[in-house]
């Protein structure tokens, strides 16, 4: 912890799409220095940590000043809820980048299990002679031509959390880079100039223990659909998408009882039962970003209005998620996810499905056999262009 945080004038709705985008950015980081077992990337979570806790000082003094009588009290005290469980994000997503950095212990079949639940996200330092250096990134073109997308740049002290076309690449740049397997390695090798060596794949061989990694990782997955789910109910205020993140919380829940039998068993046949302390941590970490899931939906489930502030903020961060209608005679009319290959087409995920025909069902974690048809109500996270693509799909 370092420097003492000052009041300074600021945009309550920038700051919480910054701590929004800054919290789903150390999930991704976080996870992904466990896959590679990077300590360069874990030390930029605790990094990105630090600034958390700068962002969410701020976002209370400014929250406090807006407050001027009970009813704007009322209404911004949803707000801290949300400052305060993206800072809880920020902790977990430490907490796990310390497995790394601390060697605490992590067995290797949590190495074959995250490759199937983590994106690929790689770390890399532009160097001087790079052919992106100087170029901006609508000249590069990098995520149309390869599907390889910068989702943030360290330059320096400052964070870029949202580069845009007119974002120019400079020698230093530290450049955290998402994509397909098959083609981040060559722009890894194009802005660093060095071969990229992808995590080597391990196979489990232990029943017991990879029976409890699996369960770890479906805590990981639930608890990153909670989150988004969560940003959702706030965004539509909508008590049913809420009700849902009460449900994957216990849900997360459970699994972490089942995931501690598996562990507890595992230990009598694994040569170094210290090894697995890791996985606790782990386990520990995802089940409070679960929590901290609930805390972002608070608001909503007690009844009290989603404040435009934090609707706004949530539509104008990084990833934005966005409700589409199905209209009839549109591609997704009657096709499902799988036959449009809408996540391939669009970059955009599809996380729930609202039947306004069957008393307003929702159907959450849709899969490639989801069927569509005209006035669902898609629930989805991405880019705006990928936003924009969607619409173009569901659009007659």
């Amino acid at each position: 912890m370092s420097g003492r945080v000052e009041y300074e004038p600021a945009s309550v709705k920038a700051l919480l799409a910054e701590m929004k985008d800054t919290a789903e950015l150390l999930i991704d980081l976080s996870y992904s220095a466990v896959l590679h077992g990077s300590d360069d990337v874990a030390q930029e979570v605790l990094a990105l940590e630090e600034r958390m806790d700068v962002l969410q000082m701020r976002a209370r003094m400014s929250v406090m000043l807006a407050a001027r009588n009970p009813e704007e009290v009322e209404s911004l005290a949803p707000v801290l809820g949300i400052t305060g469980a993206a800072e809880k994000v920020s902790d977990a997503a430490g907490d796990i980048a310390k497995v790394v950095l601390e060697d605490i212990g992590l067995p290797e079949a949590i190495r074959a299990a995250l490759p199937e639940a983590v994106e690929t996200l790689v770390r890399a330092e532009l160097a001087a002679d790079s052919a992106y250096a100087g170029r901006t990134f609508a000249d590069v073109n990098l995520e149309t031509e390869t599907g390889v997308r910068v989702i943030a740049v360290r330059r320096g002290g400052d964070w870029l959390l949202n580069p845009d076309r007119e974002t120019a690449f400079e020698a230093g740049d530290v450049l955290l880079l998402r994509g397909p397997e098959e083609t981040i390695g060559d722009v890894v090798e194009a802005a660093t100039g060095e071969p990229y060596a992808p995590p080597a794949p391990a196979e489990p061989d232990i029943t017991d223990l990879e029976r409890a990694v699996d369960s770890l990782v479906l805590m990981k997955n639930m608890s990153e659909l909670a989150v988004d789910l969560a940003y959702g109910s706030v965004l539509f205020d909508s008590a049913e998408i809420a009700e849902e993140v009460v449900e994957l919380e216990a849900e997360v829940d459970a699994l972490k009882s089942r995931f501690e039998a598996w562990t507890l068993r595992a230990a009598a046949d694994v040569p170094d039962p210290v090894r697995l302390r890791g996985l606790m941590h782990l386990a520990t970490a995802t089940e409070v970003i679960s929590d901290a899931a609930l805390e972002i939906s608070e608001g909503v489930l007690r009844g009290l209005d989603t404040h435009v502030v934090v609707q706004e903020a949530v539509e104008e961060s990084d990833e934005v998620i966005v409700r589409q209608t199905v209209e009839a005679d549109s591609a997704l009319d009657g096709a499902t996810l799988g036959e449009r290959a809408v996540k391939t087409e669009t970059g955009m995920r599809v996380i729930a499905v609202r039947r306004p025909d069957t008393d307003d069902e929702w159907v959450v974690q849709p899969g490639p056999d989801t069927d569509l048809r005209a006035g669902d109500v898609l629930l989805a996270k991405g880019t705006r262009a990928g936003a924009e693509r969607l619409d173009a799909l569901a659009s007659a």
